[in-house]
């Protein structure tokens, strides 16, 4: 039996017991971890396709640990004008173990009450729909996918984070950017104080104060 299921964005196909490496989903190693967007599921030969999921259908995994992938090199030069630019990125994963296939109609296994639990971390990482940083000064497309990927899809998540780990995490992104406003941006944000945060943006340049 083997499923395909889509999981931080991805797809992969999936059986029980198969470890693989997935975007850092939110929690700690040990956590169960429950995912609904099941695209198709195989069973004793019998096929089942969504319409865009199946229903009813459920993959349940454990994290096993948090990790960095290997680093990427982004070298960029320009012909006669001087410019070259070297970057670095290294995407946060997560490992996790397939634990349950669950088809649609089927019981609940026993794995499947102990995930229970860990259901409202699981709809977190697969269903909740990120706030839009690009709100925040400074933060363009990229860089907000890049944020996106590394687990950070809220502005509350932003707030939480230090601007050391933002350059950390966005090293890879062409240009020079200033995070120290950041985290104070998103909370503004998080906290509904727009009009507060569109004053004090005005006086900004790319996320830096200029008074």
């Amino acid at each position: 039996m083997y499923a395909i299921v889509d999981i931080a964005g991805q797809q992969f196909k999936v059986e029980k017991d198969q470890y693989l490496f997935v975007h850092q989903l939110q929690g700690e190693a040990g956590d169960k971890v429950e995912f609904s967007d099941v695209l198709l599921i195989e069973d004793n030969g019998a096929i089942t396709v969504g319409a865009p999921a199946v229903k009813g259908a459920l993959v349940t995994a454990k994290i096993e640990e948090h990790l960095k992938g290997d680093k990427v090199i982004v070298f960029k030069k320009k012909r006669r004008k001087g410019y070259k630019k070297k970057n670095g990125h290294r995407q946060r994963l997560t490992k996790i173990t397939i634990e349950s296939i669950v088809a649609s109609g089927a019981k609940a296994a026993a794995p499947k009450k102990v995930a229970k639990a860990a259901a409202p971390k699981a709809a977190k990482v697969a269903t909740s729909k990120a706030d839009d940083l690009k709100k925040v000064e400074g933060i363009g497309p990229k860089i907000a996918t890049t944020l996106n990927e590394a687990g950070i899809l809220s502005f509350q998540d932003l707030a939480n984070t230090t601007s050391e780990k933002i350059s950390e995490i966005i090293a890879g992104v062409r240009g020079k950017h200033i995070t120290e406003t950041w985290p104070k941006q998103a909370q503004m944000a998080a906290d509904g104080k727009w009009d507060e945060l569109k004053v004090w943006q005005d006086e900004m340049d790319g996320g830096k104060p200029t008074k």
